[in-house]
């Protein structure tokens, strides 16, 4: 399975949005700025595994349970 920052970049809108959290919220979490935060959440820019990390704790859900919805939306994706 080939890795797709665009999915993933979905997954962590929708969990945000899900939260009702600001972007700036989140950023700042991140140790951030919005600007770059919203690169990372539209799949411009890579996610490192130690912001990865933070990421999850900040939007309050588990790493497996991320990835898992990462697998769930890549599948759609793929057909």
């Amino acid at each position: 399975m080939k890795y797709n920052g665009k999915v993933l970049a979905t997954v962590i809108r929708e969990r945000r949005l899900q939260l009702n959290y600001s972007q700036d919220y989140v950023a700042g979490r991140l140790e951030m700025s919005q600007n770059a935060y919203s690169k990372m959440e539209l799949g411009q820019t890579g996610i490192t595994l130690g912001k990865f990390i933070v990421l999850c704790e900040a939007l309050e859900i588990d790493m497996t349970d991320m990835l898992a919805l990462y697998r769930q939306n890549l599948n759609r994706t793929l057909g």
